[in-house]
């Protein structure tokens, strides 16, 4: 992975991560559309996700959890609300409780994936939208823009061994 940029917005309450890969769009895309590929690079190293469910297709919803060293997992829900293959994937996020029920329904961010064709691959650009000032503050707090780093670093990988 060739990291860009990651950018935090205040004033338009958004994150923004740009990384780039060797691979074609449509192999990028995968990434996200496999679950079991998904699961290899979703979360930092050290907290791996498994998705229990993953409807991938508009007003499918995913839940999944994160598993750290110590065992515990951290649950979370999407609601995937456009795919536009293999170019463009929105996604309301948020927290989930054990059965992948939302902790609360209005603690959501909206994510949008966009991926396009660079010279040497694709770039891939994530833009977090979060509902107030308090809770990009919190979502930055709790480690997200490090967490989304560290999980967009393992694509590349995955990319080389399912090449091999």
């Amino acid at each position: 992975m060739t990291f860009v940029s990651s950018t935090k917005d205040t004033e338009n309450l958004t994150m923004t991560l740009v990384t780039e890969f060797a691979a074609d769009r449509e192999r990028v895309w995968q990434v996200w559309e496999d679950p079991r590929q998904l699961e290899r690079w979703w979360g930092p190293p050290t907290w791996p996700a498994t998705f229990a469910t993953h409807n991938f297709a508009p007003g499918g919803r995913c839940h999944y959890f994160m598993t750290g060293p110590d065992g515990t997992e951290a649950h979370g829900w999407w609601e995937i609300t456009a795919v536009d293959a293999p170019h463009r994937l929105q996604i309301e996020d948020g927290f989930a409780n054990e059965d992948g029920s939302p902790v609360d329904p209005l603690d959501t961010t909206t994510m949008v994936m966009t991926l396009e064709d660079t010279p040497t691959g694709t770039r891939m650009t994530t833009v977090s939208r979060f509902r107030s000032a308090d809770q990009l503050e919190r979502m930055l707090g709790m480690g997200m823009e490090e967490g989304m780093k560290e999980a967009s670093g393992q694509i590349d990988a995955l990319l080389a061994a399912l090449a091999a």
